[in-house]
């Protein structure tokens, strides 16, 4: 059966997160509060930033883009999550799971590279202030946003590519919620080295190249800040880079855990967990994270629900 790049396998069947009837409703409703929580924050900040005028500079720009990627992520596998614990329905077609894996690994990518910008950003920022109106220009952020929209997009084709020229022909059960990398390629009845190596080396180049960025910038800013006389001044910056960091906390840390790995080690329920965390916990996570520390975005948000009120009022 090696070497045939023939799939005869027409649909698959997802897991699931239970079996158990008793818990699918729970589930649903939990799930369904995280997703419409998740969209509501997102929303809320993309709303707040395009209404402030004084939001409008690359952090903030940036900050739109990951807000956008934390609403397309969850809204790749949640609904069929949804679907699957109100009717039991764990068939996806073939199709769907391919647009699926894309369009998650497309997110997940673009988002890795979108994080590095904006430490890069921040870099700039706090490590030359005079020069960064002239580096962090309109043109440039357009360039960097497009740039990290665009690799995404290539890394997701590269992937999805390579995992489904794979023969799949005996069991289509495939160990997770959603259709992702490493419990589809588990299911192959071909050889999965050339596709596994693409997946180390490709994710292993790209995702270290955007952490060393990451680093990097940090280990400035933090010589940077620890040079500041004033106290204040420390703190502010310190304050305007805390966000980032506990986001990009999150995000590698899972992220990396889950695709920069052999096949081998791979455990269904650990990847189910972790996938929770970079998929559907964080995205929720991230509007509260820069809404509590950024007293910008707070100050915004709340003249976004004061004209909301205020709507309402004149409507009644």
């Amino acid at each position: 059966m090696e070497g045939d790049n023939v799939t005869t396998v027409a649909k698959f069947i997802l897991t699931g997160l239970s079996d158990l009837p008793e818990v699918r409703f729970p589930l649903f409703l939990l799930f369904s509060l995280i997703y419409l929580a998740t969209l509501a924050g997102n929303i809320t900040i993309l709303i707040a930033i395009g209404t402030d005028v004084r939001l409008h500079n690359p952090m903030y720009f940036f900050l739109s883009n990951l807000s956008l990627l934390d609403i397309l992520c969850p809204t790749v596998t949640v609904p069929k999550m949804l679907d699957m614990f109100l009717s039991g329905n764990k068939e996806i077609s073939f199709a769907s799971c391919v647009l699926q894996m894309y369009f998650l690994i497309d997110v997940v990518g673009t988002e890795i590279f979108l994080l590095a910008v904006m430490a890069y950003d921040r870099y700039v920022a706090i490590c030359h202030p005079l020069q960064y109106t002239a580096i962090m220009n309109k043109r440039l952020c357009a360039q960097m946003a497009a740039g990290t929209w665009i690799s995404g997009f290539l890394n997701s084709l590269l992937h999805t590519s390579f995992t489904f020229t794979l023969s799949f022909c005996g069991s289509n059960e495939v160990n997770q919620y959603f259709c992702d990398i490493p419990p589809v390629v588990a299911l192959s009845c071909s050889s999965t080295y050339t596709s596994e190596m693409v997946l180390l080396i490709v994710a292993g180049v790209l995702g270290s190249s955007a952490f060393v960025i990451t680093l990097v910038s940090y280990i400035y800013i933090v010589f940077a800040i620890l040079r500041m006389s004033s106290a204040k001044g420390r703190h502010k910056a310190f304050s305007t880079c805390a966000s980032h960091l506990t986001v990009v906390g999150l995000f590698y840390g899972t992220t990396i855990f889950t695709y920069v790995r052999p096949s081998s080690r791979y455990s269904p329920n650990q990847d189910r967990v972790i996938s929770m965390l970079y998929g559907i916990i964080t995205p929720m996570l991230n509007p509260m994270i820069y809404s509590l520390r950024n007293k910008e975005v707070k100050r915004a948000l709340r003249r976004v629900i004061s004209q909301e009120r205020f709507t309402a009022r004149s409507e009644d």
